[in-house]
């Protein structure tokens, strides 16, 4: 009889390190947002691209898109830098400044083709103008430098450059304005372009625009 609570002891023991020794239950798993695959994937950004005039040639500081069809990882946009040339993905730094967007796209595709792609479809897209200015100067209300249009990156009419500039002074000659083009010296006659009819002047990027005074 003095025995038995021995063997309550005993059996009270086991039953505790059986406890022991058991696995606690695993907590029920918590989603995380942004924990899926797809979430994780980096995102890339949209390219805007901006309507060129047809053939238009790509220039230094020019920004540009550049898609792969099927490659999201190589899409990207970037700016030529003052030489003409863009970073690209792979294939590092390309020339593509003298280009139309056209033969951009032909030049990149053949260099991806040539060592890191089966049949690639690259496009290349115009994302913003590099800056262009032109300068007013003589009897105009507001000489000084400015940008081209947007709309009109590679020239303006010389009315419109002359508006642009605040008109003409109450001074101005419009039929005495010189146009300095690099090392040309151009004379232009306002007054007979105002009149109407076929004849126009166009101001270049870099053109300077000085209207004459009157003599009277």
């Amino acid at each position: 009889m003095k025995t038995r609570p021995v063997v309550f002891a005993l059996t009270a023991l086991l039953t505790q390190a059986t406890l022991a020794q058991s696995p606690a239950p695993s907590a029920p798993e918590t989603s995380r947002p942004g924990s899926s695959p797809a979430s994780s994937a980096r995102v890339l950004p949209q390219i805007n691209a901006v309507s060129a005039p047809s053939g238009y040639i790509l220039s230094p500081n020019d920004q540009v898109g550049v898609e792969v069809f099927g490659e999201e990882d190589l899409r990207t946009y970037g700016r030529l830098n003052s030489e003409g040339n863009l970073s690209v993905p792979l294939i590092g730094s390309v020339h593509l400044a003298g280009l139309t967007l056209s033969q951009a796209s032909t030049k990149l595709t053949d260099l991806f083709g040539r060592d890191y792609l089966v049949n690639p479809r690259v496009n290349v897209m115009l994302v913003g103008y590099a800056k262009r200015r032109f300068t007013m100067l003589g009897q105009v209300n507001r000489p000084g430098s400015y940008e081209m249009p947007e709309g009109s990156p590679e020239g303006i009419d010389l009315l419109e450059a002359v508006a642009v500039a605040g008109g003409y002074t109450r001074i101005a000659a419009p039929e005495r304005i010189t146009v300095r083009r690099g090392n040309q010296l151009l004379r232009v006659n306002a007054k007979r372009l105002a009149r109407g009819g076929r004849e126009n002047f166009t101001v270049l990027p870099g053109d300077t625009v000085t209207v004459g005074e009157s003599l009277f």
